[in-house]
């Protein structure tokens, strides 16, 4: 599995990093400029993310313009809805608004911070990943 993990927390980036790396091979931004250069170089190279981990407050670009942006690089390039990158947000924020706008971009899943890993595993095995 090809993960993408976009976190500007250093502790959560390596908390989530060191968890998933059992999954699959890990790349890892710090802002929502990067995480979208990152998606879009896959994208190019035909090595499609299985699954993105995006945080919703982020330099440059919050996680839910990255997801929208994701999205619409997706659809651009008619990638199957099997291919598309199954999406986790993660926020230390409690806005409801903030996590229905995530799910309405397509986001399948939502891990509040602090990372709880036993949660993020419940996350990962409800949508199918693990």
């Amino acid at each position: 599995m090809r993960i993408l993990i976009a976190e500007d927390d250093y502790a959560s980036r390596k908390s989530i990093s060191r968890f998933l790396q059992k999954y699959g091979e890990v790349d890892i931004t710090v802002d929502g400029m990067e995480a979208v250069k990152a998606f879009r170089y896959a994208l190019e190279d035909g090595e499609y993310y299985d699954l993105v981990c995006l945080d919703i407050m982020m330099p440059y670009l919050d996680g839910i313009k990255v997801l929208q942006m994701i999205r619409e690089m997706e659809e651009k390039i008619a990638l199957p809805e099997e291919r598309c990158a199954k999406v986790i947000m993660t926020t230390a924020i409690n806005d409801a608004e903030q996590v229905r706008a995530a799910f309405e971009y397509g986001c399948e899943g939502y891990v509040a911070k602090p990372i709880d890993l036993e949660a993020f595993h419940k996350v990962l095995e409800k949508m199918g990943m693990v």
